[in-house]
């Protein structure tokens, strides 16, 4: 099975309230978008947003300029059937992060809870970084979370690269200047626990120029 299709069944045969990802609201995430992005016009990505109410709560806060990726269709419709005509302000992406066409240096915020970790492969971290560079405007902010070092190995089925606020900056590199970081245990629906590493980095502005 490809990992479109992997993502679809999940959608399709789970309640989105029942993966072991799932928050009722993004709380740590609302936090950090907040801080890094005062400006309610400010444009925001949420990257495999999918299902997650994070975009129900950006909207209600007042940020008008938001997107969310997901490669599954089936996600996204479960957002867009909560969010009803909400959904109308919202630009709505099915595709896969790596090689998706996204404008050059739209974005003042790329949001990531729990898909970078997914991307086990060397050439993958470094595709999706230079997507994040492509996109992001200089000086603009990631908010990113994935699992810790002492989070789950396997997730979904699917085998996780785990990360500290050190191995973050390792993969994104020179052109990315970390802010802040933190960590944050999740309650699964199940009652389990995973540890998050949530980091914050912002795209240094010379060398997003060539500089």
């Amino acid at each position: 099975m490809d990992t479109k299709s992997h993502w679809e069944s999940v959608y399709q045969s789970k309640a989105p309230e029942t993966v072991s990802w799932y928050q009722p609201h993004s709380e740590r995430s609302l936090a950090l978008v907040r801080r890094v992005a005062p400006d309610r016009q400010a444009a925001i990505l949420d990257v495999g947003g999918g299902a997650s109410t994070l975009v129900d709560d950006l909207l209600s806060d007042g940020y008008t300029e938001l997107a969310v990726l997901d490669l599954s269709g089936a996600a996204l419709d479960v957002a867009r059937e909560r969010l009803g005509s909400g959904a109308d302000g919202v630009r709505w992406l099915e595709a896969n992060v790596l090689d998706v066409d996204l404008p050059q240096a739209g974005l003042d915020v790329w949001h990531d809870r729990a898909v970078f970790h997914f991307l086990t492969a060397a050439e993958d971290q470094q595709r999706y970084v230079e997507q994040v560079c492509h996109a992001l405007k200089p000086g603009g902010h990631v908010v990113i979370a994935a699992f810790a070092e002492d989070g789950p190995t396997r997730c979904s089925g699917l085998d996780v690269q785990r990360y500290s606020p050190e191995g973050f900056q390792a993969v994104f590199g020179e052109r990315f200047q970390l802010e802040d970081s933190s960590r944050e245990v999740h309650v699964t629906p199940a009652g389990g626990e995973q540890a998050f590493t949530y980091c914050v980095f912002r795209l240094n502005a010379a060398v997003a120029a060539g500089g």
